[in-house]
């Protein structure tokens, strides 16, 4: 190993330390007291004003929030304005940078974190921070989403039914961009308005198998119109199961089940008679009785005229709200398969109805064809959805275009991340 007398080392050394000096130099100045930046900020308590006060009240959540700076060449940097969620308030930065104001509105019975940074003629920054809490609304639109969480078939809608009627066009949007619907398998979908007070929300074809199909709100607390707010409402979560479709050929008088595209079985049938014909159309199962007592008066046929009725039903199917069902009609076998003689309903065999009840749950899809019978409504008596096309549908939402929610990205009707007021200010 070689050797270095120490005369030598030193020299070595003191060179070392020689080049290390303008650095050190440069960084003691960059961390010291000549970098503004460096400095830890100063309270700028004293210098920044709010329209909110101090935040021991609570504030009109109608009212902008203005903050201002006073003091010759102070000016405001960077505002975050933040609800509990962490949710940004958007805001504007004047051209001078001496003022700043909430061009989004607040909402109703909210907490919020305002937080504001400062920077002096000498550019020392400043920081200075306030809370406060939103007044809570008086009128509230409650919203309940449905059907209740659980099991579904691939026809299920989704249902939000208002606690009050909404009329005002920009009402409606910001009820309908509140509401919000995510599946997986990501899904193409839309809401639709059926009246004043209820939405439904499809896919434009049938949900995926094996589904989970998740809906929520996020209309607490927003500013709806004048002084109406939005409420509570609780989420619900859906699953689909396999795809089971049901179709009735009425001029055919057989019911064919599919699941998931094969054909599980074909069933001779019976359905309504002329004058009581059974509706075309797609329908979607709605409940299921192992019993149920039908009569005759329920529909507005008198009692004791020739086709009153009154008939213990067992195995029955509801796809109609006005009392159409698929059921068992033993009475009726010797019709089913080649005339139809029921009052509206399908009827089959006992051991069939028996099995078909077995195979379908609420959400499934049941279809008349070829029937003489009018076309089922799209809407008050049962789910009528999917007798619209999909351009009929859209034209349904408030939103119009924006409203469609498309796989693969995202959701326009969904409130988009807004940033804080750091943008370029206002010329």
């Amino acid at each position: 190993m070689s050797q270095i007398s120490r005369g030598h080392w030193v020299i070595c050394r003191l060179s070392y330390l020689a080049l290390l000096a303008p650095l050190a130099a440069e960084l003691t100045a960059c961390g010291g007291s000549g970098n503004p930046l460096a400095a830890a900020p100063y309270d700028a308590a004293g210098q920044v004003s709010y329209s909110t006060g101090d935040g021991s009240r609570q504030v009109d959540p109608n009212r902008p929030l203005d903050i201002s700076i006073k003091g010759d060449g102070n000016r405001i940097t960077d505002v975050t304005a933040t609800d509990a969620a962490g949710h940004f308030v958007r805001g504007e930065l004047g051209a001078d940078r001496t003022r700043w104001h909430s061009t989004s509105p607040f909402a109703a019975g909210a907490h919020y974190t305002v937080r504001v940074s400062t920077e002096n003629a000498n550019g020392a920054q400043g920081r200075q921070s306030i809370a406060f809490d939103t007044r809570p609304a008086r009128d509230t639109l409650g919203v309940k989403l449905g059907p209740d969480s659980g099991d579904y078939g691939v026809g299920q809608p989704i249902t939000a039914e208002l606690s009050q009627p909404v009329k005002d066009p920009a009402a409606r949007v910001v009820v309908e961009s509140a509401l919000h619907v995510s599946s997986v398998p990501a899904v193409t979908g839309a809401w639709h308005w059926v009246d004043d007070r209820t939405l439904h929300y499809r896919p434009r074809e049938f949900w995926p198998t094996d589904a989970r199909i998740n809906v929520t709100s996020t209309l607490l607390g927003a500013r709806i119109q004048g002084q109406l707010y939005g409420g509570e409402a609780k989420p619900v979560t859906l699953h689909t199961g396999d795809q089971v479709i049901a179709v009735t050929d009425a001029a055919a008088h057989h019911l064919t089940l599919s699941r998931n595209g094969k054909v599980q079985r074909i069933i001779p049938v019976t359905t309504g008679k002329p004058g009581f014909s059974t509706r075309n159309g797609i329908k979607v199962v709605l409940d299921k009785e192992s019993f149920v007592r039908m009569k005759s008066s329920t529909i507005g046929i008198a009692e004791g005229s020739s086709d009153s009725y009154d008939l213990p039903v067992h195995w029955a199917t509801r796809v109609t709200w006005s009392g159409e069902f698929v059921h068992a009609a033993p009475w009726s076998v010797g019709s089913q398969g080649s005339d139809n003689v029921s009052h509206g309903c399908t009827g089959m065999s006992t051991e069939n109805a028996h099995w078909f009840f077995d195979q379908v749950r609420n959400g499934d899809i049941v279809q008349v064809v070829n029937s003489q019978g009018a076309s089922m409504e799209p809407f008050g008596n049962g789910f009528g959805d999917w007798n619209l096309t999909w351009d009929q549908w859209t034209k349904g939402s408030a939103m119009g275009a924006r409203g469609v929610n498309r796989p693969g990205g995202q959701n326009p009707s969904a409130p988009r991340p807004t940033s804080p007021a750091r943008l370029t200010p206002r010329m």
